[in-house]
C-alpha cells in the first residue's frame, strides 16, 4: 500500500532532545578543574597596577599558567597565530616558544591585560566557567546527531536484530561480504560511510540516520543525495539502502525535496515508523 507523504510528515517529532542535550556540565566542570590551580595564580593579576611586570614574574615562576591563556579568548587550541604590521607570530601555550616579552605583546594586543587590570572580571575560575559553558553549547549539533543514532540503535536492539555494525564504510562492507558496491562508490573513487549496517540471511542494509531541528540548504542536498543513493543501491543485488530521518521543524521548510525522495525511495522511515515496529518488518 502506498503511503501518504503528508500523513507521514505530520507524525514527525519536533524534538528528541533530553535534558543533557543543552549543556554537558560534567565536561564543563572537568575542563575548568583541570586548570583551576593555574587560574587562581593568574587571579593575582586582576586589578594589578603593574600588570606586565607581575605577568612576567608569574610566567617565570609558574610557566604552566601559560596553558590557561587560550581559553581566556575562548580558544581551545594550544597554538594561536597572530599577525599585524609588527610581524607574524605563532604562539605556543603548551610550551614557551616565544620570549616572555612577546607573550606580553600578545596579552596587550588581544586586550587580556586590559580585561584583568581594569577589574572587568572578579575571578578567572568563574570567567572560564562561563567561557566553557558557551563553547560547550556549540556541541549541541553533534549531540543532536548522536541522539538520533542512539535512538535508532535502541530500536535495532529492541527489534531483535542479531547482526549490526556501527559506522561501516563501503570498502569494509565489500571486504567482509564480497558484495560489489561500485555503483554507490563511483567505482571505488569515493568512500561512503554508513551510520549502521544490518546483515540478515538474505540482505545487507546500509543505514543513514539524522534528525533536523532547523532548516537550511543542507536538508535539500541531503534529500537529493539520498534519493540518488537509493536509486544506485537498487541496482545492487543483496544490498538495500535505508534512511531513518525525522525533525518536523527542519523538514517542513524542505518538504518538497523530501517528498520527491519519499515518492521513489521504498525504505525511508521516521521515528513513528520505528515506534510502530518497522524494523521487525524489514530486517527479517
Amino acid at each position: 500500500m502506498k503511503r501518504d507523504f503528508n500523513e507521514w510528515l505530520s507524525k514527525f517529532k519536533r524534538s528528541i532532545s533530553g535534558y543533557g542535550y543543552y549543556i554537558d556540565f560534567e565536561k564543563v566542570f572537568e575542563n575548568v578543574e583541570s586548570i583551576k590551580i593555574e587560574l587562581n595564580i593568574l587571579n593575582s593579576l586582576i586589578g594589578s597596577k603593574n600588570i606586565e611586570s607581575d605577568f612576567e614574574k608569574i610566567l617565570t615562576e609558574y610557566p604552566k599558567t601559560l596553558k590557561c591563556i587560550p581559553i581566556l579568548l575562548a580558544v581551545r587550541t594550544s597554538e594561536i597565530f597572530a599577525t599585524d604590521a609588527d610581524g607574524e607570530y605563532l604562539y605556543d601555550f603548551s610550551k614557551m616558544n616565544q620570549s616572555i616579552e612577546q607573550y606580553k605583546v600578545f596579552m596587550r594586543k588581544t586586550g587580556l591585560f586590559d580585561l584583568l587590570q581594569n577589574h572587568l572580571i572578579n575571578n578567572l575560575v568563574d570567567y572560564v566557567l562561563g567561557v566553557e559553558t558557551g563553547l560547550d553549547s556549540n556541541g549541541r549539533k553533534n549531540r543532536g546527531g548522536h541522539q538520533m543514532e542512539d535512538l535508532v540503535e535502541k530500536h535495532l536492539v529492541d527489534s531483535g536484530v542479531k547482526e549490526y555494525y556501527k559506522e561501516m564504510t563501503v570498502s569494509e562492507i565489500q571486504a567482509k561480504w564480497g558484495v560489489d558496491l561500485s555503483a554507490i562508490s563511483n567505482t571505488g573513487k569515493s568512500e561512503k560511510r554508513f551510520d549502521f549496517v544490518v546483515k540478515t540471511k538474505s540482505m545487507i542494509y546500509g543505514i543513514e540516520t539524522n534528525f533536523y531541528t532547523g532548516g537550511g540548504s543542507k536538508l535539500n542536498e541531503t534529500a537529493r543525495s539520498y534519493k540518488m543513493l537509493s536509486q544506485e543501491a537498487d541496482t545492487i543485488d543483496g544490498f538495500t539502502f535505508v534512511w531513518f530521518t525525522d525533525g518536523y521543524v527542519g523538514w517542513k521548510s524542505a518538504r518538497h525535496n523530501l517528498e520527491e525522495t519519499f515518492d521513489v525511495m521504498e525504505h525511508i522511515y521516521s521515528i513513528d515508523d520505528m515506534e510502530n515496529g518497522i524494523m521487525k518488518k524489514i530486517f527479517k
